[in-house]
């Protein structure tokens, strides 16, 4: 079965988030249409849907934030943490964004850093294109800048540890709170030798960018009819896949996907996508 959800479009201090598939309690997406019209998606799931899958337009520079990881996350909050991954749809001339430390601090330091206002300063800037990935495992300091144009797939949390936000106001006119103390223990200060997802797309191919325990992701260009092989998922726990439209329009069986959307797949043998545009790129998702 192929399911699509109404959106549920968030505007915010800096741009906007539309919540394509999500089952974040109090913003779950329903059933657009067919016999489960207005089901949400947890109720199709049988539980808490495990991810959460956005567009995010940056018209501004978004908070330096960082989340916790699971057992950090259900000991404070009772929650999951916050795993996530970015693809690059679109990108204004200078665009870039924020990711992992470029030289070694300690909890102190970043604390000093913080109160200076300085923080910025130790943090990897890194230049984006469309097609740039970047997986951010729960820890890694991180923020998208303005002119990002992105698709994120993310542990189904809402649990953000904001640690500088430009000292500018929120939507009500007041300062958005800050997590300094909290965002503390749950940073992770190693430096990486590399914060970008290293890839060479192959068209009508299956481009796996991200493996890991909280979800796998693909990245699939097709220009001619492609089918996907669902069977293995039959041995993973959730049994779904996630198709997400970057770019064109498609078909899957009877329901069409365009640029923007997303959709669930639930059970079945195969599926088989039929583009109905020159080019067409998407994201698949699954545990």
């Amino acid at each position: 079965m192929i399911y699509k959800f109404n959106p549920i479009l968030k505007t915010l201090v800096w741009g906007t988030e539309n919540w394509v598939l999500s089952g974040v309690k109090g913003s779950e997406t329903v059933v657009a249409e067919g016999p489960d019209k207005g089901k949400t998606l947890n109720e199709i799931y049988g539980g808490e849907f495990p991810l959460l899958i956005k567009f995010i337009d940056a018209k501004q520079d978004l908070s330096i934030q960082v989340h916790p990881d699971d057992a950090l996350a259900q000991k404070r909050h009772g929650c999951k943490g916050k795993t996530e991954m970015w693809y690059i749809i679109g990108a204004s001339e200078g665009a870039h964004l924020l990711a992992g430390l470029k030289e070694s601090i300690t909890p102190d330091d970043y604390v000093r850093l913080v109160s200076e206002g300085r923080i910025v300063d130790v943090l990897a800037d890194h230049k984006v294109a469309p097609g740039d990935v970047f997986f951010l495992p729960a820890g890694r300091i991180h923020a998208i800048c303005g002119g990002c144009y992105l698709a994120e797939i993310q542990e189904t949390s809402d649990i953000t540890y904001r640690i500088f936000d430009y000292n500018r106001p929120g939507l009500d006119g007041k300062p958005r709170e800050l997590h300094t103390a909290l965002a503390k223990d749950a940073i992770d200060y190693k430096v990486y030798p590399s914060y970008k997802v290293d890839y060479t797309p192959k068209a009508n191919a299956e481009n796996v960018v991200v493996r890991d325990s909280h979800f796998t992701t693909s990245v699939y260009d097709l220009t001619q009819p492609f089918e996907i092989d669902l069977r293995p998922l039959k041995a993973i726990d959730g049994n779904f896949l996630i198709v997400i439209c970057l770019e064109g329009e498609c078909r899957m069986d009877s329901v069409s996907l365009r640029e923007g959307e997303a959709a669930l797949v639930m059970g079945g043998d195969t599926l088989k996508i039929e583009p109905t545009s020159s080019t067409l790129k998407l994201l698949t998702s699954h545990l």
